[in-house]
Formats: structure tokens, C-alpha cells, sequence
């Protein structure tokens, strides 16, 4: 127990050491990266402002939604420096946008602009990314749910999502990828096809996987 202390002890002053020397530099903490799980953990325990993930969102000109500007690339630049993540968006494009009644109008519209997705939907993938999130999917007869979940979590924790019992009782999970979904154009089609994964406890949940628990209480 004691060895084990002082290696804990060693892993902390190790952290709070490497913290120390960015900021008295006026750097912010996340521009440190620790390797070992022992100093990720540390260093989580921390609890430090600087080391937050940061997304800066630079509202630009119309003209200026696509490459950004002078003043963006400022914002990049120092995003950069201190390992935070930059974009721009054009607030008023994204009006425009929201304003447009169909599916098709909203495409043909980025299309004029050169742009392949809204300002919103990158925004939405980049903060996602940025904290370690992704999706999966749930679909019945009466709705369609999207679930937020954190990369790298198998089934019986993304089934505790929708409702702890799920996660208790879990038995397995039904699997379909959102591609084959796409591609064979329904559920039915999709087994009959052969491409529903039946997975266990230690299934780690895809982005976009489209899910059916199984479970019992």
C-alpha cells in the first residue's frame, strides 16, 4: 500500500511539475500532453480552467464563410498556439438557412456558397469531437431518438443512457451500422440481409450505430 502511495505521490508532483513550467511561461495548461494513464488521470483530478477544452467561433461576412478572413485566421493562429480548436461561421448565411423550407433548398443554397454542410452542423461536430462525444441511435414504431454518449463506451453503459435499468439488466445489443441502414433502405431489409450484429457486454459502441437493447429486470 505504501509503494503504491509514493507512485501516486511521484505521478502528482510529476504533473503539477510539468503545469508548473507552461504557466509560469503564460501558457494555458492543455497545451501539455501527458502519455501515461496514471498522469491523464492526475492531471483530470486537477480540475483546471486552462485545461478545458475550447472551441473559438468566429461569426464572419458572407463573403468570408468559406475560407474565413484576416481576422479568423488571427483567431486560428492563437487557437493553435494554445491548443484549443477554431472555426468560423457566418451567422447571417446560417439565418438564411434556417429560413429555407426543404432539404434540397438548403443543399442548393450551400452549394452556391461553395460550402458542403451548414455553419450549425460543423459547429455541432466540432464541439462533439472536441469533448469526446459521439451517437447512437434508437428506432421504434412511434420515434426516432438520437443518443449522446462518450467515445469509447460499450453497450451496457450506452443502454444506461436511456435508462438505468437497461444497463443493470443488459443482455445484449441488436447492431445495425447506419451505412447498411442507408443502403438496404429499412430495418427488414437490413436482416434479411444478413448485416444485424447481435453484440455482448463488450461491444464499444459505434458512432451512428443504430441500437435495440435487450434486457431484463
Amino acid at each position: 500500500m505504501a509503494a503504491a502511495g509514493n507512485k501516486d505521490a511521484k505521478v502528482e508532483v510529476s504533473v503539477l511539475q510539468a503545469y508548473k513550467e507552461v504557466l509560469e511561461q503564460g501558457k494555458n495548461a492543455r497545451t501539455v500532453q501527458f502519455e501515461s494513464k496514471e498522469e491523464q488521470e492526475a492531471a483530470r483530478n486537477l480540475f483546471l480552467l486552462t485545461a478545458k477544452p475550447v472551441l473559438y467561433v468566429c461569426n464572419v461576412d458572407e463573403a468570408s464563410a468559406k475560407t474565413g478572413n484576416d481576422f479568423s485566421r488571427r483567431i486560428e493562429q492563437l487557437a493553435t498556439e494554445e491548443g484549443a480548436e477554431a472555426m468560423v461561421i457566418a451567422a447571417r448565411t446560417e439565418e438564411d438557412i434556417a429560413s429555407l423550407e426543404t432539404y434540397e433548398d438548403k443543399q442548393m443554397f450551400l452549394e452556391e456558397l461553395g460550402l458542403q454542410e451548414s455553419g450549425v452542423n460543423r459547429l455541432i461536430k466540432k464541439a462533439y469531437a472536441l469533448l469526446n462525444l459521439e451517437t447512437f441511435i434508437t428506432a421504434g414504431e412511434m420515434e426516432v431518438k438520437a443518443w449522446t454518449y462518450h467515445k469509447g463506451w460499450k453497450a451496457p453503459q450506452c443502454a444506461g443512457v436511456i435508462h438505468t435499468d437497461f444497463e443493470k439488466g443488459f443482455i445484449r445489443a441488436e447492431v445495425i451500422k447506419y451505412a447498411d441502414y442507408i443502403a438496404y433502405g429499412s430495418e427488414a431489409a437490413v436482416r434479411e440481409a444478413g448485416k444485424m450484429g447481435i453484440e455482448g457486454k463488450d461491444y464499444v459502441v459505434q458512432d451512428g450505430d443504430i441500437m435495440h437493447f435487450r434486457f431484463n429486470v
